[in-house]
């Protein structure tokens, strides 16, 4: 008898040990091939995950996506706000006729409308309106109805809304979206772990690109709606909100931008009809850009053309600049001594040579170099680039930030972001000449070939050029630059190629006697607490070399002569006495002649605060500078604002 019972005790005993080796098989290995069909992701959490993934229905919540704040702390992006979610419940289940009746009046929407929606619902989703693109926003009294009429599947939640209402797209901050092919080359690693995940949306363009890394945060807050194989909810259990523990996150990055500044300048910009082109602001300074403005507008996820131009961001594309461009060839002069100032120059009208004509029928006249600038000579300013060598105004260029991305970055690893960072990755660097490469002895090949802006040298070794082919090239591209290259790039034209941010920062260098910052966008990333993380300090660019403070002085002055009597004497009166260089330059768009039209300035004279460059682009031949106009309107809008910070600094 005692030995039956021990028998049986020990079979009771190893059934016991094999249930519980295999629960703990279940528990704490991965999923099985049954599991498989999942993703990588998925599959890692194991029966566990798969038996939670049977029995609830996820929505998230929040992203977990890091916002922008302008250099207020006013928030640029994310707000939350309440909104009704829908769950996959069956339709016996979610409650009485009388209750869906009054809820469908709630949501605005027919009875029969709220259910066909209803029935198509195969994972949880927010309410949205028929044109709506977002969740709709809930009154408190739409609140307190859906609550009160204790239907299942239906909840009030909060949304955590990334765009604010009536917010305008900026290109600056640019857009996200769903990109599997770039996640799984920058991401292999943290897609394995469960960190990412394929379907998640990523930076396109902009801030939300280059600061991705950090903006996409430690993971989303979503909410469980529990619910049996019958899709019925399991009582008691209703819902189960999981969000990430770290408290330090989403982070908070801080712009140099001036939000309402930059509303008041893109509502203007549309009202006078800007179709195509931009707007920089700087800080003269320090360079920090306080407005950055692009047309056409942004419109994530609603692109109308094939190629996707609309979400190019035009105050960082180089296009030809046109007579702004003479202050670099008045200071290439001067710097080198092949012009004196009180030299005086006849302007007739005709060149004499390369097709090249004086915009003034007739000429000028006898001009000083002052004169020359204010009146935007062509004459001289081509006589001044044919005696430069092309060395020098190449050189001078590059030590006025021409040629160059201009804006802030940093080539080595820098703080959390474990490398190189360019906060406008987007950004086109432009050119004074057209690239030329040369052959491996040396010698030019192909010939001189016009590009657009930005292009390095074709010639490309695994990607990369080594320095000393940089330099043969370079070499080359400059020999093959002639008298009729060096004067039509004189006055802007040819092969020349500038952004509307170096437009500006050429200002602000100026301003502050030839020393060149970098742009600076972002001024630092707090954590969600507040503290700091890493700041992002203003500093000037690694440009080689630098002009005269003489040089940078007699070209300030040129420019008040320009607004005082010259070509952009239209623009004088105003709330600031202001100064600056207009530039049309002439191009091509479909076969058709048209004109890229610039201002670039400062103002007020006295104590400079803002360097303003506009670009209006493919205008009509013979149209007056629409830029010149937006200039003056752009800095009276400047000065009331100040105005009224000062008024109110809050």
């Amino acid at each position: 008898m005692f030995k039956r019972i021990w028998i049986a005790a020990c079979l009771i005993t190893l059934i016991m040990v094999v249930f519980i080796v295999r629960l703990a098989w279940l528990q704490l290995m991965p999923a099985s091939s049954s599991a498989s069909v999942l993703t990588p992701q998925a599959s890692r959490g194991g029966w566990q995950r798969l038996s939670v993934l049977q029995r609830q229905r996820n929505l998230v919540l929040d992203s977990g996506r890091g916002d922008f704040y302008d250099r207020f702390g006013i928030p640029v992006t994310g707000e939350t706000y309440s909104s009704a979610a829908l769950f996959p419940v069956a339709p016996k289940e979610r409650g009485s006729d009388e209750g869906l009746k009054k809820l469908s009046g709630v949501l605005g929407v027919t009875e029969e409308q709220l259910l066909q929606k209803w029935d198509a619902v195969r994972e949880p989703v927010f309410w949205k309106a028929e044109s709506g693109l977002q969740p709709i926003r809930l009154t408190k009294a739409q609140i307190d109805n859906i609550k009160s009429l204790n239907l299942n599947g239906i909840r009030v939640l909060p949304y955590r809304n990334r765009y604010l209402p009536d917010f305008e797209a900026k290109h600056w901050i640019g857009f996200t979206s769903q990109h599997p092919e770039w996640l799984q080359r920058e991401y292999a690693n943290e897609l394995a772990a469960g960190k990412r995940k394929l379907a998640e949306q990523v930076g396109g363009s902009g801030l939300e690109k280059s600061l991705d890394k950090l903006l996409h945060g430690v993971g989303p807050t979503s909410v469980s709606y529990f619910m049996d194989g019958r899709n019925a909810p399991m009582q008691g259990l209703d819902m189960r909100i999981t969000q990430p523990g770290n408290l330090y996150y989403p982070l908070k990055t801080i712009t140099t931008i001036d939000l309402k500044l930059q509303n008041e300048i893109e509502a203007y910009l549309d009202a006078q009809g800007l179709q195509e082109g931009a707007v920089v602001v700087l800080d003269a300074s320090n360079a920090d850009i306080i407005a950055m403005v692009s047309r056409p507008k942004l419109k994530p996820g609603q692109f109308m053309t094939a190629d996707g131009t609309e979400w190019e961001n035009h105050a960082l594309r180089a296009v030809a600049p046109g007579s702004v461009f003479k202050l670099v060839t008045e200071a290439a002069a001067l710097e080198t001594g092949v012009v004196r100032r009180k030299e005086t120059f006849l302007c007739n009208g005709e060149y004499g040579k390369y097709g090249l004509s004086c915009w003034k029928e007739g000429g000028h006249g006898r001009l000083t170099l002052q004169e020359g600038l204010a009146q935007s000579c062509n004459i001289l300013f081509a006589t001044l680039a044919e005696r430069l060598q092309a060395a020098e105004l190449q050189r001078t260029a590059e030590a006025l930030g021409i040629g160059l991305q201009a804006g802030w970055h940093r080539d080595q690893a820098f703080g959390p972001f474990g490398g190189p960072l360019r906060l406008l990755e987007e950004e086109e660097a432009g050119q004074l000449f057209a690239p030329v490469r040369s052959n491996s002895k040396g010698r030019l090949a192909g010939g001189s070939e016009a590009v657009d802006s930005g292009a390095a040298s074709a010639s490309k070794r695994g990607g990369k050029l080594d320095g000393a082919r940089k330099a043969r090239d370079r070499a080359a591209t400059l020999a093959a630059v002639d008298g009729g290259v060096l004067a039509q790039s004189g006055i802007g034209q040819r092969d020349v190629r500038m952004t509307p941010l170096q437009a500006a920062n050429l200002i602000v260098t100026l301003l502050n006697g030839g020393r060149v910052m970098e742009p600076r966008l972002v001024s630092e990333i707090r954590y969600a607490n507040g503290q700091r993380m890493v700041k992002l300090p203003a500093q000037r660019a690694q440009s080689s070399g630098r002009i005269k403070p003489a040089t940078a002085y007699a070209l300030l002055r040129g420019m008040q002569a320009v607004v005082d009597h010259g070509t952009g004497r239209s623009i004088r009166q105003g709330l600031w006495r202001v100064a600056g260089k207009s530039g049309t330059a002439e191009t091509i768009r479909a076969g058709s002649a048209r004109n890229h039209q610039w201002f670039a300035g400062y103002g007020p004279v006295k104590k400079p605060r803002y360097a303003i460059a506009v670009l209006a682009e493919n205008k009509p031949p013979g149209s007056d500078n629409q830029a010149t106009k937006l200039f003056r309107g752009i800095m009276d809008i400047a000065a009331r604002h100040d105005e009224s910070h000062r008024a109110d600094p809050s």
